[in-house]
């Protein structure tokens, strides 16, 4: 028997105030309707359905592929990656996304505040962990506390290029993180680069020109043990999509 943790957000429409770039919406019909699309679909009236309920049915109206807890492909981070054409999510290899996991405690990290090489060594050894090719790692900054909160875009550390070089030397080719995103916050880049006027530190991490996959806006990272689990992320088969939506599971044996 294993315990199973649910790793992923839940999708719902989000408040009215969500702008565009970050909004889902989703619909639904109830039994009544679904009655009376039976009775104009078919001719079957109400009277011969159980309790006069016909189905209910759901719509995603709008659910952007990085807009809930999500796997994203090389595709995303740039059109080509180590000079060959960047693969989409249904073109990555299944085997990628059932592997052991472990899970990286930066939660003393302030916002922005760099993921290096050093401290992600420093945790491996701490939690007794040795990494192995195709490893999944975890990296629980603790934002998931804020994802329904206005400013959770503007959250978390920033896992550096140099970390992320160093976990795909080690054959890791899926890694995740509970904040917004896999880099530091957005603005934060846009003010450095900016500033220094030169290419390589807005989405430093993104476009390290790798093949992986990222897994962001993950949740409930703390109710994993540092190792010893598996995780399970399969993405949705959307052809030729940047990333698709994942329920992403923990299964921790009892």
């Amino acid at each position: 028997m294993s315990r199973f943790v649910d790793l992923s957000a839940p999708i719902a429409t989000s408040p009215p105030d969500v702008g565009d770039f970050q909004r889902t919406d989703v619909s639904s019909t109830d039994h009544a309707e679904g009655a009376a699309q039976i009775r104009e679909m078919f001719g079957v009236p109400a009277e011969l359905l159980r309790d006069g309920e016909g189905w209910a049915n759901d719509s995603i109206d709008r659910l952007g592929t990085h807009n809930s807890t999500h796997v994203d492909a090389p595709r995303h981070y740039n059109s080509t990656i180590a000079g060959r054409p960047a693969k989409a999510i249904d073109e990555l290899p299944l085997d990628w996304y059932h592997r052991p996991g472990v899970v990286l405690d930066v939660r003393d990290n302030a916002d922005g505040e760099a993921v290096t090489v050093a401290q992600v060594e420093s945790e491996l050894a701490r939690v007794g962990h040795e990494l192995a090719p195709h490893d999944i790692v975890l990296v629980r900054s603790g934002r998931d506390a804020f994802y329904a909160a206005a400013d959770y875009i503007a959250r978390g550390p920033g896992v550096t290029a140099e970390a992320t070089r160093w976990l795909y030397d080690r054959g890791v080719r899926v890694m995740g993180i509970d904040a917004w995103g896999w880099d530091r916050p957005l603005q934060m880049q846009a003010t450095d680069a900016l500033a220094a006027n030169e290419p390589g530190i807005f989405w430093a991490a993104h476009q390290v020109d790798l093949e992986y996959s990222q897994i962001e806006r993950l949740c409930n990272l703390g109710e994993l043990p540092p190792t010893g689990f598996t995780v399970s992320c399969f993405p949705l088969r959307i052809v030729g999509a940047s990333a698709a939506p994942a329920r992403v599971v923990g299964i921790v044996p009892d």
